[in-house]
């Protein structure tokens, strides 16, 4: 039997007009050493650049709600 679990990084999203950039959280299926701060999906469907530098879940004020509730 195999036990999988999840693994989040943290990603920045881009301001889009009057959206302000958010925090978003991309589950990983590799080890996060292996993310090379690339554009990836997040949970909650944009896409967003990978911080390697912050963790998930992000302590901030600009945390995508989708992805907070997502990751629970």
């Amino acid at each position: 039997m195999m036990l999988q679990t999840s693994t989040f990084v943290a990603a920045r999203s881009r301001a889009h007009g009057p959206t302000a950039a958010l925090w978003h959280a991309v589950e990983v299926h590799r080890p996060p050493a292996e993310v090379d701060g690339a554009c990836e999906l997040t949970l909650c469907g944009s896409l967003a650049r990978v911080s390697t530098e912050q963790a998930w879940p992000v302590v901030a004020s600009d945390v995508c709600p989708a992805c907070a509730v997502l990751t629970r």
